[in-house]
């Protein structure tokens, strides 16, 4: 499988058609045809229904679409990474991480970095847990920052000396506006927007279904997500109480923010994998967490 071919293939996932890929891709119609006509015959796929000149991905082609994006973006970091290489340090770092306290922390670390290696460029990747970590397993990203419990035992890491508290963001004309906390009793039967979880991952654990004992499955859960900012503006409109972290002044004026009683709190974690070969960029700050941040209870 040459990687022109995936790019052939990603093109037209894209356009929709063979028509405007070819175009775009500077190759016949023809060509292009043929290529993806050998790519599947070489998977034993079929990759694309074809309508008209309309072509949309199977089940097969959306599997592939997702492979071929990890594939080339892998290819990308490792070209960049070697272009980067000579005496000046440049490069680019990739870190993944939720929305937490925790990424204070790396963004001063980023920005003391970039006072002595105005070259290096950082990556940054929101996405909950088990997001962080494919990406991180599959070589996407050098560093993750996670939010305990997560099982990281096959990670090198380092604590971060940063708790994050959780609660519920409602509308400020809520009745549980009123408390100063709210306790599981008072949740189990509103409707609530919660953060989202992997539970295809064995690694992850969902600290609120803990705090809710097993009640959890109970709850009214009518969306989840995984960037507060955009949950907050099904809070504002009424679809629901969020479950989340305290993030500080969002939309305050509309909302406010209650937390958990018993107190719920998550530590977090910068994460890498085991015997990581770094380029310099990555190595460097590395480095300069662990100046920071190894005597915070460091592992690995």
């Amino acid at each position: 499988m040459e990687l022109r071919v995936l790019r052939y293939f990603l093109a037209v996932a894209r356009e929709g058609s063979v028509v405007k890929a070819a175009r775009f891709l500077h190759v016949t119609q023809p060509t292009l045809s043929r290529q993806l006509c050998d790519l599947e015959e070489e998977l034993g796929q079929k990759l694309f229904d074809r309508s008209g000149h309309k072509m949309l991905l199977t089940q097969e082609g959306m599997f592939l679409r997702k492979r071929a994006e990890e594939i080339l973006e892998m290819v990308n970091k490792t070209e960049a990474e070697f272009n980067s290489m000579g005496e000046a340090v440049s490069g680019d770092v990739y870190i993944g991480g939720g929305e937490s306290e925790a990424m204070k922390l790396i963004a001063d670390t980023i920005c003391e970095l970039h006072e002595d290696y105005p070259d290096i460029r950082y990556h940054l990747y929101t996405g909950v847990a088990g997001d962080v970590m494919e990406r991180l397993d599959n070589g996407l990203l050098d560093f993750g920052v996670l939010l305990q419990p997560v099982d990281i035992a096959r990670y090198d890491s380092i604590s971060l000396p940063v708790s994050d508290r959780w609660g519920v963001l409602m509308r400020r004309d809520n009745p549980l506006a009123e408390k100063s906390s709210v306790t599981p009793k008072d949740l189990l039967h509103l409707p609530l927007i919660c953060s989202r979880y992997d539970v295809r991952s064995k690694y992850v654990r969902n600290p609120c279904a803990e705090w809710f004992g097993g009640k959890f499955e109970k709850l009214n859960v009518t969306a989840v997500h995984n960037l507060i900012f955009n949950a907050s503006l099904l809070v504002e409109r009424g679809l629901g109480c969020a479950l989340t972290l305290d993030f500080g002044n969002i939309a305050r004026d509309k909302l406010c923010f209650r937390p958990l009683n018993p107190v719920l709190e998550s530590r977090s974690c910068v994460v890498w994998k085991k015997y990581q070969v770094f380029s310099s960029a990555a190595k460097l700050f590395q480095e300069r967490l662990q100046e920071k941040f190894a005597g915070t209870d460091a592992q690995g």
